[in-house]
């Protein structure tokens, strides 16, 4: 589910902070970019469960230059405001609880 995208979805690995693509010699960015991958995976099971659409936002893996996993939430704007309506309701019916 977090592979290349569509354009403007991408993996992540391009991002400003990852020294243009150069990685360190001797740092295992395979097993943190695969357990950001299995988290982005599974927030993107919850987006599409929630109605929203992959195209419009979506969670990628990456890693950092440690090579910790990182996970990013990437979309347009307004499918981010429609996630953050559906935050603030799930807030708001739990009393403010996280």
């Amino acid at each position: 589910m977090t592979g290349s995208g569509e354009g403007w979805l991408n993996d992540g690995l391009d991002l400003p902070g990852m020294d243009s693509g150069l990685w360190a010699s001797g740092v295992d960015y395979i097993s943190g970019w695969r357990e950001a991958r299995d988290a982005a995976d599974r927030l993107n099971r919850a987006l599409l469960g929630a109605g929203l659409e992959l195209s419009a936002v979506r969670a990628v893996a990456s890693t950092n230059e440690d090579g910790c996993g990182v996970v990013r939430l990437t979309g347009w704007p307004g499918a981010v405001n429609e996630l953050a309506v559906l935050l603030e309701a799930r807030a708001a019916s739990d009393g403010g609880a996280a």
